[in-house]
């Protein structure tokens, strides 16, 4: 996902300087990443499996935070369903999803059939401007459009 500028991937593992310089688009990492995770990241997001606490020790802190992700579903209006502030656990779920639909991927079939218990081990990577930016234009639309998060 080098200057991915939006893609939609999966994969079991990625080696140094995956996500670098990435603009947009989203990443899912099933396994394994290298060094320097994220360096010159300005958008988009990606979630990775870090089962043994490693990412944090290998990301780029200078322009990417690490979240955890949420079980709880967002319930957000229509309109707002695409935005990357939103819907991590179900996204995740449906990228793994159809993961396993097209590789028959063991590992995406034991994430899947125990995905309440992988989602606490995985990270979502957020470029630290773009999430600013997400929350500011949000803002402006639910004045704008009278937004409310139902629920």
């Amino acid at each position: 996902a080098v200057r991915n500028s939006g893609a939609t991937a999966v994969v079991e593992g990625a080696g140094d300087h995956c996500c670098e310089y990435m603009t947009g688009g989203i990443i899912v990492v099933l396994g394994k990443v290298g060094r320097n995770f994220g360096a010159g990241m300005s958008g988009g997001i990606a979630y990775v499996l870090d089962e043994d606490e490693s990412l944090n020790d290998l990301y780029n802190p200078q322009m990417v935070e690490l979240e955890t992700i949420s079980e709880s579903k967002d319930n957000i209006k229509d309109e707002f369903l695409d935005n990357h502030l939103f819907n991590d656990a179900a996204r995740l779920e449906k990228l793994i999803t159809n993961h396993l639909h097209y590789t028959n991927s063991k590992t995406a079939e034991k994430i899947i059939n125990n995905f309440s218990s992988y989602l606490k081990k995985f990270k979502k990577v957020m470029p630290i401007e773009y999430k600013r930016v997400l929350e500011e234009n949000l803002e402006k639309d639910k004045i704008e459009n009278n937004f409310e998060k139902v629920g």
